[in-house]
């Protein structure tokens, strides 16, 4: 049986600790977060607030912010143990303090409240040496079938493109909504929209699915558009035309 630590109590952290409740031959022994509000999601197992209060174990998961991981890394003391952690833009080397060190990345978007099917999640991993890459496989595969080698340069381009067809997209979104609400429309007209968008790409490349105004240059429409919008919501939809149109070869 595999011991492991968790420290952090985000959306990471929580989603970690569901899938490894689930795993076999992994145990969470222990969950650390300095805030003791943030550990009422991990009650079935023992919690903390003070690293001087860590228990020994075979591996240690910072599930933190990326900004936190150094910091964390400076104050938790080295027990010999394998020391990963979950980030995507991070490189393995914020963790170079430890003897055996690694990365531990799931490359999917996580909400407290939404819960995610941790099978198909990509596991992007590395470590410090073979022996520490199989330790780690192993665990990443009591918990998903996608298991893929990605050194520190792979995983950050991976974790900036995540952020364009994630993290901003989400906020596209937003916008979306927004101007939906402003003229009382609802935003749910828009989800088969959002839904199909999706579903071509598992046929089509992201290029080949390009629709809409910017590729057909309908100048008419953009600038009809242009006036219900914010300032700030005018410089992201030029933004993006302008790169619609530099990407299929056209000109403004």
């Amino acid at each position: 049986m595999t011991q492991v630590v968790i420290l952090g109590a985000g959306n990471v952290a929580i989603h970690l600790y569901k899938a490894f409740e689930k795993a076999e031959d992994v145990e969470v022994i222990q969950v650390y977060n300095h805030r003791p509000e943030k550990l009422v999601n991990f009650s079935e197992t023992s919690t903390t607030t003070a690293v001087s209060e860590l228990k020994e174990a075979d591996i240690y998961i910072l599930a933190l912010k990326d900004d936190a991981i150094l910091k964390m890394a400076n104050i938790v003391p080295d027990f010999g143990a394998l020391y990963l952690h979950t980030s995507g833009g991070i490189g393995m080397d914020a963790l170079s303090k430890f003897r055996n060190h690694g990365v531990f990345y799931p490359l999917q978007t996580f909400s407290a409240k939404r819960a995610v099917d941790f099978n198909q999640i990509p596991m992007c991993l590395e470590a410090n040496s073979e022996k520490n890459l199989q330790k780690t496989k192993k665990l990443a595969a009591g918990i998903s079938e996608k298991l893929l080698d990605t050194n520190s340069t792979q995983r950050k381009a991976l974790h900036a493109s995540a952020v364009f067809v994630c993290n901003f997209t989400n906020h596209l979104y937003t916008i979306g909504a927004d101007i939906c609400q402003k003229n009382d429309l609802s935003f749910d007209i828009l989800k088969p929209l959002i839904k199909e968008t999706a579903s071509k790409i598992e046929e089509l490349s992201p290029e080949e699915a390009q629709t809409g105004p910017a590729i057909r240059n309908d100048r008419g429409t953009i600038e009809g558009h242009l006036e219900l919008l914010t300032e700030n919501q005018k410089n992201i939809y030029e933004l993006l035309t302008a790169s619609i149109y530099k990407l299929h070869g056209k000109k403004l």
